[in-house]
């Protein structure tokens, strides 16, 4: 799919407008280059390489040069989508200054917005990173890089105080100068009241069907990942499957002789 290239301007009008926007994670140039002609909005390149790249068993491991190297990668393989970097655990909390550094450092790789995780503890750092013009992108609810605070990858703001805190923090983003935040594992309730609040795209990831556009990580999607897949997810494809037997067939050509054949004999004129 071609067209004119998404920038961060086309968010709030697609939310005016009532257009979905659709996001999905790449962590490569092909994979990037498939969904940016498939048409997907904006494409992140998510700290979850961690988990379904680097097979460790959470984000917090994930470098600031890791990012970096995905970054270049996934920008070289688009066109027209967004491309949306996660800024890794420690690169943005330690001070505003770190945050700016590298964050720069991802749009000097081909990103064109950064995506980091919090509310008001990060609202500094996203007010300064707006006003030296690199964009963000908020996220609230289920924050990865907090799962030992939080006891786990479990559900958020399902009490009433969490879910206000939610809604202040979502609010006070769109105030820093976020364009867009992403809601993870929240009450469907709780993630239409902050989209109904703010002005700014909200992007659900277990969080019903009522935000402006939603996010997966494309290899849960895909059925490429073996590792436990989020109830939420809707698998597309099982290609883990697919992959899987094309290369014992190729192994079995290879063994047999199958492969590669014979070299058919030239005939003498």
């Amino acid at each position: 799919m071609s067209g004119r290239r998404v920038r961060i301007p086309d968010f709030r009008q697609k939310k005016l407008a009532g257009e979905k926007i659709a996001v999905l994670t790449a962590y490569d140039a092909t994979m990037a280059r498939l969904f940016d002609r498939a048409g997907i909005d904006v494409i992140l390149v998510g700290d979850s390489l961690g988990t379904v790249i680097l097979g460790r068993p959470d984000t917090l491991t994930v470098t600031l040069d890791a990012m970096t190297h995905h970054t270049d990668a996934v920008a070289r393989g688009t066109e027209r989508a967004l491309v949306v970097t996660d800024m890794p655990f420690l690169s943005y909390q330690v001070s505003v200054e770190e945050a700016v550094r590298n964050a720069g450092r991802f749009l000097q790789s081909g990103a064109s917005a950064v995506k980091l995780e919090g509310g008001k503890p990060v609202l500094d750092a996203v007010r300064r990173l707006v006003d030296v013009g690199i964009p963000v992108m908020g996220h609230l609810g289920l924050q990865p890089q907090s799962v030992h605070q939080l006891g786990g990858y479990v559900r958020q703001a399902v009490e009433p105080r969490s879910a206000a805190v939610v809604v202040e923090d979502a609010v006070a983003l769109e105030q820093a100068g976020a364009f867009a935040i992403v809601l993870e594992a929240i009450p469907a309730e709780v993630a239409r009241t902050v989209t109904n609040r703010v002005s700014v795209p909200t992007i659900g990831i277990g969080s019903g069907p009522d935000c402006d556009g939603q996010v997966l990580v494309s290899y849960d999607m895909l059925g490429l990942f073996e590792g436990p897949v989020p109830s939420f997810v809707k698998q597309y494809a099982n290609l883990g499957a697919t992959i899987a037997a094309a290369a014992r067939a190729y192994a079995d050509d290879v063994r047999s002789g199958a492969y590669p054949p014979a070299r058919t004999p030239v005939s003498q004129a």
